[in-house]
């Protein structure tokens, strides 16, 4: 297994033989809630919180479903750190049309027992950096506006954490936003945000927008798991319901779970079958641009890379892990 270098501690591409402590910054969302569940299930990490930001919902909304899917995941003491309740510098559309008015296609469920935490996310992020040094997995699935300011808080944090994945971006300008505007939805939530990390971070990982378009799931195969006799699969499959038939009436016979895929390459980096090392830059001013993520694919700006892009991961390893989180293994 070869040692990859960035500006943290190396890191190894191989399955994890100890425990590794897993830090999400999210903002749930339903994709982010299967996310969350495989990294529940996964033996060889230790999940030390969520932190929380707005996004595809509003902060009230995302911190009660990361709160309510703990508990059912039976995981009600991993802390939730509720922290940016809008962009940096401006306002943005949410993403309520897709995961309902709540993030968790408005089931109306019964709000979880337990409270948030009172240190804000971006702190939470800088301390648990320092507590877990050198060892620390970061996976940001929403915005990046509490790293952003986690980075302003730190100046040093790359170095202080082991590796991170970010999923986000449109390496070849496709996106998911509205027609014209060649950007995905995490990163034009909060372009500003996402340009402080991207600059500032020496290497981390990026699963955009296009790598999830090739490894999507088939709703069948998905509606077979979510028949598990499990809890987990009970709840997803009540709170994925709406967004699931939006994907059909859009996308047809499969559906594109993005942060499913971030996570499972975060998780097991060894199934990753195609990487690219390339400079990536994060578009905050352009009319029809902006938050648009710029990929120096031939190398002539002459910057070093800053983001390993995954293009291709294994489909099975993928489903699998999707399987096992929901007790369908």
């Amino acid at each position: 297994m070869a040692a990859v270098a960035g500006q943290g501690p190396p890191y190894t591409l191989g399955v994890m033989t100890t425990i590794t402590p897993l830090l999400i910054d999210t903002d749930p969302g339903v994709d982010d809630a299967l996310a969350i569940l495989m990294a529940l299930a996964e033996p060889a990490v230790r999940v030390v919180g969520l932190t929380v930001a707005a996004g595809n919902v509003g902060l009230r909304h995302t911190v009660g479903n990361a709160l309510k899917l703990l508990e059912v995941a039976g995981a009600a003491g991993v802390p939730v750190f509720p922290g940016c309740a809008m962009p940096l510098l401006r306002p943005a559309e949410d993403a309520a049309f897709v995961h309902g008015r709540d993030g968790f296609g408005d089931t109306a469920y019964e709000p979880a027992s337990a409270k948030p935490a009172d240190e804000h996310a971006a702190l939470a992020i800088c301390r648990l950096a320092r507590e877990h040094e050198g060892e620390l997995l970061l996976v940001a699935l929403g915005p990046l506006s509490n790293l952003a300011l986690a980075l302003s808080l730190d100046p040093q944090l790359p170095r202080r954490v082991r590796r991170l994945v970010v999923m986000g971006g449109a390496v070849t300008g496709r996106g998911n936003m509205p027609a014209q505007v060649p950007a995905e939805f995490n990163i034009r939530f909060d372009p500003e945000a996402a340009h402080v990390v991207f600059s500032r971070w020496g290497r981390f990982d990026l699963v955009d927008w296009e790598a999830v378009l090739g490894h999507c799931l088939r709703h069948e195969d998905v509606e077979a798991w979510l028949a598990a006799p499990d809890p987990r699969a009970a709840f997803y499959a009540a709170i994925s319901r709406r967004t699931r038939d939006w994907s059909r009436g859009s996308r047809g016979g499969a559906w594109a779970c993005a942060d499913a895929l971030a996570m499972a390459h975060a998780l097991q980096p060894a199934a990753a079958t195609r990487l690219e090392e390339r400079h990536v830059a994060v578009e905050t001013a352009g009319e029809l641009t902006r938050g648009a993520t710029v990929v120096d694919w031939d190398r002539r700006l002459g910057l070093a890379p800053n983001a390993r892009i995954l293009l291709d991961y294994d489909q099975a390893a993928f489903e699998a892990r999707v399987r096992r989180a929901l007790g369908a293994a």
